[in-house]
């Protein structure tokens, strides 16, 4: 009796028999089931016809020249766009090591010919169903890490912009800084992209790397919260004490951070903003503060910080100084190559120096 299954349940199914009245016998059963089917006189021609277009299904004899169905089975597991294809032998060998054989190749079931129609067909449609339903729960699956992480980014932004807000509270007792911690995040995501492909940074500077830098970028002086208003709003020059005490921001700072980390040791994004906040003050020939580090000792997270923080700095009006021309920046900036700055970092700002402009000039206070 003919078959009359929904159209949903119609599958494409490929045959593969060297023997014509198999080929005709098999074809006309499924096709009475209403399936798709495509007959195939070689392994190699089946080969060729799933990889235009994979089947939900593949039929397969063994004893066959040229290719047997071992090794058309095998190819077929080989290939990640065809290894999920259920393979299923229909073959006249009924030694258990044939059987055994065909599955360590990859099938999932095994037909001895001379076959019943109807065992065949009920096989099949078992098969078809059991894809159906494994491709259904894949797809599932990807939908439900596709929410996991939509929501992980959702929280994630989140805390980003809680941090960042709470950077900005910190800056906003130091007057007139405006727009500094949005540039800031911009120069240190330039010159970061500009330095993978130095091989030198090359590796370490992942994806992830270049987007912790980015949101933690405005930690860096986030310890002057601390520091009293008659230091840190004073328009003239610091005495040596008062120095002394503004420099104790990147300590407070790192300090701070270093709170949360007792909480999140493992957690890569306060790390970074513990390595910026305490040494983007650190220089290069060591003079720095708050260690004294020198050359690579100094985190490179820092050492990038350093280079947007001077540029931004110099370029910005503040209560006590008026701002420096883009030109007198960059001079002092490749100046302080080897002394100040990782000649490395120079060379790709020297190299980015007019996006740093654009930058600066779109961005103004």
């Amino acid at each position: 009796m003919k078959q009359t299954p929904d159209v949903a349940d119609l599958a494409n199914i490929i045959i593969v028999d060297d023997t014509s009245a198999n080929l005709e016998v098999l074809s006309g059963m499924l096709k009475d089931s209403g399936h798709k089917v495509r007959p195939f006189l070689s392994g190699k021609l089946a080969l060729q016809a799933a990889e235009h277009s994979p089947p939900d299904l593949v039929l397969l004899d063994i004893m066959m020249p040229e290719m047997d169905g071992f090794e058309v089975c095998r190819q077929l597991k080989a290939n990640p766009k065809l290894r999920d294809i259920p393979v299923v032998f229909v073959s006249a060998l009924s030694e258990t090591m044939d059987k055994v054989k065909a599955f360590g190749t990859g099938a999932i079931d095994y037909v001895t010919k001379p076959f019943q129609f109807e065992e065949v067909r009920v096989r099949v449609e078992t098969h078809l169903k059991l894809r159906r339903l494994r491709v259904a729960l894949e797809a599932q699956n990807r939908q439900l890490e596709d929410l996991v992480r939509e929501q992980v980014r959702e929280i994630s932004d989140s805390q980003m912009t809680t941090i960042f807000a709470l950077a900005k509270l910190a800056e906003s007792r130091d007057e007139g800084t405006g727009k500094h911690l949005e540039r800031i995040q911009i120069y240190c995501r330039l010159l970061a992209t500009k330095l993978k492909e130095d091989p030198h940074y090359g590796e370490s500077l992942s994806r992830a790397y270049v987007d912790n830098l980015f949101h933690a970028s405005p930690l860096h002086d986030i310890g002057k919260v601390a520091i009293p208003d008659s230091i840190l709003l004073k328009p003239g020059r610091h005495s040596t004490e008062e120095f002394e005490i503004m420099k104790t921001h990147s300590t407070l700072g790192a300090l701070t951070l270093e709170a949360v980390r007792a909480r999140y040791p493992r957690n890569a994004f306060i790390n970074m903003g513990i390595a910026i906040a305490r040494s983007h003050h650190e220089k290069w020939d060591g003079s720095g503060y708050p260690n004294g580090l020198a050359g690579e000792d100094i985190p490179l997270a820092a050492r990038i910080v350093a280079v947007a923080d001077f540029y931004d700095a110099l370029r910005s009006k503040r209560c006590y100084k008026a701002a420096a021309t883009h030109e007198d920046t960059c001079e002092l900036l490749l100046a302080g190559s080897g002394a100040h700055f990782s000649p490395r970092i120079i060379e790709a700002f020297r190299e980015l120096e007019m996006e740093f402009r654009e930058v600066g000039e779109k961005m103004a206070d």
